[in-house]
């Protein structure tokens, strides 16, 4: 498979959505044709081009009842993308998530000169810089494997504790982001604003939160132990 088009995928807002719903937790069409403000054949569409970019991978499953099986998605890609797009640099690249992880780094730009008196002087300066851009991509990736792998673990622990999907994904949203409105929390999630705020008051109850003037975010004072 080849790489995926990763920012014609995440150019298209619905399909930034979806992707943020399946980040909570794998979902069957209909589930996510709710959850989004498109019609049904839209979705279908949306998932059928990320499907074939190889961003999300389908699969039947039995349902909870008797009846058919449901067909469902997941992310099939565990990567990291960058971009840097300036007046004079157009890069990007993707990296795998791994086990390969750095505990500790040391970035070092005291050394490279503001200003160079030759062509020579500034390609090797270049260089150095882009060996010290290599190890701060490996330290993101480190950090992004080991932010993975506790939002995994968090969300499992918390639907076999708590078992509420729309608290659980207001509190995902909520510590990807920092911070959410209710506003855009009722747009992401197809709820009304006073649903809402009635599952942010209910999640309150496991996870500290402060709710002001419709802004959500973790009460990190309430949190320390």
């Amino acid at each position: 498979m080849d790489e995926p088009d990763i920012f014609y995928i995440l150019g298209n807002k619905v399909r930034r959505d979806i992707l943020s719903h399946l980040t909570c937790s794998e979902c069957y069409f209909s589930f996510l044709s709710s959850k989004v403000n498109v019609s049904s054949t839209a979705v279908a569409k949306h998932l059928k081009i990320m499907e074939r970019e190889g961003v999300l991978r389908s699969f039947e499953k039995e349902g909870p009842f008797i009846g058919p099986s449901r067909k469902y998605y997941n992310i099939s890609i565990s990567r990291v993308y960058v971009a840097t797009i300036t007046p004079n640099i157009f890069w990007y690249g993707g990296f795998d998530l791994g086990e390969s992880l750095l505990e500790k780094a040391e970035i070092d730009l005291s050394k490279i000169p503001q200003e160079h008196d030759s062509i020579l002087k500034m390609v090797f300066s270049f260089m150095k810089l882009t060996e010290e851009l290599e190890k701060t991509l490996q330290v993101l990736k480190s950090i992004e494997t080991l932010r993975d792998k506790l939002m995994k673990d968090m969300k499992e622990r918390y639907l076999q504790e708590i078992g509420d999907m729309t608290q659980l994904a207001i509190l995902h949203y909520v510590l990807l982001n920092r911070k959410a409105t209710i506003d855009e929390l009722s747009d992401r999630l197809n709820l009304k604003e006073r649903e809402v705020l009635q599952k942010a008051e209910e999640l309150d109850r496991f996870v500290p939160l402060r709710i002001k003037d419709g802004v959500i975010e973790i009460d990190e004072e309430r949190l320390k132990p």
